[in-house]
């Protein structure tokens, strides 16, 4: 076995470690009975390896346990939570923390409190003027709440892996100092967003809803100012991936770059540094949100996989990866769809496409005089790819979501193919705004044709009355179920093509 296998086995038994003291409460003398059983293999079998590297499992086992109670610990501990649901105003100051997320008819503000201990921040929900930007230092006056659950959603769950333990709605504000930047990383954090601003105001004036709401998610990160209609039928095209930093959208996007400049005659290196530096402009514009940060790492990681041609380091780099993100924050594991979403695409490329491109460069879906086209050749490679990642990540947004999109695929392949043009000619033209705006009004042509391309296709599956079914209470037995039996499917299809291949 070699050493990167073996780190391999190490990294999954801790996220294991994580993932058994999610669902269950693992005690302390049960975590310990598990670091001392390891700890006694090792001393008295040293000379037999498989039963140290069986110890070795166990303890870091151990420490994915250890890891996910300190970090509930630490919640549990924090001074910010006993000021909830208490019922009486808080005074307390604190800075925006993050960029304010603009809604319809509100204001989201990450808020840090200065004179409490400990860790923890404060969602709040304000007017949308006066305005607020990252950084500005506000005296608060309102009743912190615990963030509710509703309609089975577990909104508490999903802040607490921000760090965000207390909301509260439209509290009195008093700004007390504009723009207060301390550290560099926070300087520069600032003029990415001030530059940002600047984009933002160059697509909303050279486009008009929906193009414009579409394009600002899609390199902005503006996914909330999108009004519920345009989201529903996003959702049932099943293209809504495309408006989210999310890790299935980063993936997708990853691997599209390399088909595509692969198709234009660039070499493997070549389309890999491309790639990289155009994800990595696009989770700075997106505001370095560190979702985008964890996708973009998935996404990288892929690209270094699809370099190096070696699936198997791929897929063992990816779980080391995850490993030491779940490390740092271990509620990722359970708590942030995006996160799963990321991780089970980058798997599904890496192990099914190559079957669906194999099936799809049969006689029977290539033409003889489509063979040698590298245009027709790029586009099975965004359909394998594409059906590849749908068919990994469905029982995850059945489960979270209860949708199930029926012309997803078909979708995806008449948009995933543009989105890179869309991102290109809209960053383009968005930037050429800020210099001139009558440049970039003549630059966002372009832009607007393919976005308008865009909104008819999913305007018209959207409208289909079959094209969408909706799934109620779904058990998380059948999510379980769902992914032994792909598993076992994979596990199958490998061993057959492999055995194809030695003629057997």
């Amino acid at each position: 076995m070699t050493k990167s296998k073996i780190f391999f086995y190490f990294c999954f038994s801790f996220i294991f470690g994580i993932f058994l003291d999610s669902i269950t409460v693992i005690s302390q003398p049960l975590g310990l009975a598990f670091l001392i059983l390891g700890i006694i293999l090792i001393s008295v079998f040293w000379k037999i390896k498989k039963i140290v590297f069986i110890g070795f499992c166990l303890i870091f086992l151990f420490l994915g346990i250890w890891r996910q109670q300190l970090t509930e610990l630490r919640i549990m501990n924090s001074e910010l939570r006993t000021y909830n649901d208490s019922g009486e105003n808080i005074v307390l100051t604190g800075t925006v923390a993050k960029e304010p997320d603009i809604r319809e008819e509100s204001v989201k503000l990450v808020i840090k409190p200065r004179n409490i201990k400990g860790k923890g921040k404060i969602l709040a929900t304000v007017k949308r003027y006066p305005k607020y930007q990252y950084g500005d230092i506000l005296e608060i006056s309102g009743k912190l709440e615990t963030p509710a659950i509703f309609n089975g959603f577990n909104y508490k769950n999903y802040l607490e892996k921000e760090g965000i333990y207390s909301v509260i709605h439209y509290p009195k504000i008093k700004l007390l100092e504009r723009g207060n930047y301390t550290g560099s990383i926070r300087v520069i954090y600032a003029k990415v967003l001030q530059f940002k601003n600047k984009l933002r105001e160059s697509i909303y004036q050279n486009l008009s809803p929906p193009q414009n709401l579409i394009l600002g998610a899609m390199i902005l990160g503006d996914k909330n100012r999108m009004p519920e209609s345009l989201k529903t039928k996003l959702n049932v095209a099943g293209v809504r991936h495309i408006t989210a930093v999310s890790g299935m959208h980063i993936v997708i996007l990853s691997s599209v770059l390399m088909s595509l400049l692969l198709a234009l005659g660039l070499w493997r290196g070549q389309a890999f540094y491309f790639s990289v530096i155009f994800i990595s402009l696009f989770i700075i514009m997106t505001g370095a949100q560190p979702s985008g940060i964890r996708a973009g790492i998935m996404g990288g990681l892929f690209l270094l996989g699809q370099k190096i041609g070696r699936k198997s380091v791929s897929s063992r780099t990816i779980l080391i990866t995850a490993a030491f993100m779940l490390a740092q924050n271990p509620l990722l594991l359970l708590d942030d769809v995006g996160f799963q979403l990321s991780f089970l695409a980058v798997m599904g490329i890496i192990y099914l496409a190559p079957s669906f491109k194999n099936l799809l460069n049969g006689k029977k879906f290539t033409p003889r005089f489509l063979q040698k086209n590298r245009g027709f050749t790029a586009l099975k490679e965004i359909i394998a790819m594409t059906l590849a990642a749908q068919v990994f990540t469905l029982p995850i947004l059945v489960y979270n979501f209860g949708r199930i999109s029926i012309m997803a695929l078909l979708a995806n392949v008449l948009i995933i193919p543009v989105i890179y043009w869309i991102m290109v000619f809209g960053f383009i033209f968005a930037l050429a705004g800020i210099i001139s705006p009558v440049l970039g009004w003549f630059l966002s042509f372009p832009c607007l044709f393919i976005l308008t391309y865009l909104v008819k296709i999913v305007d018209f599956f959207s409208s289909l009355p079959w094209a969408s079914k909706t799934i109620e209470n779904v058990h998380w037995i059948w999510l379980i179920m769902s992914y032994l039996i792909l598993g076992l499917f994979v596990y199958r299809l490998k061993k057959r093509e492999k055995l194809k291949f030695l003629d057997y």
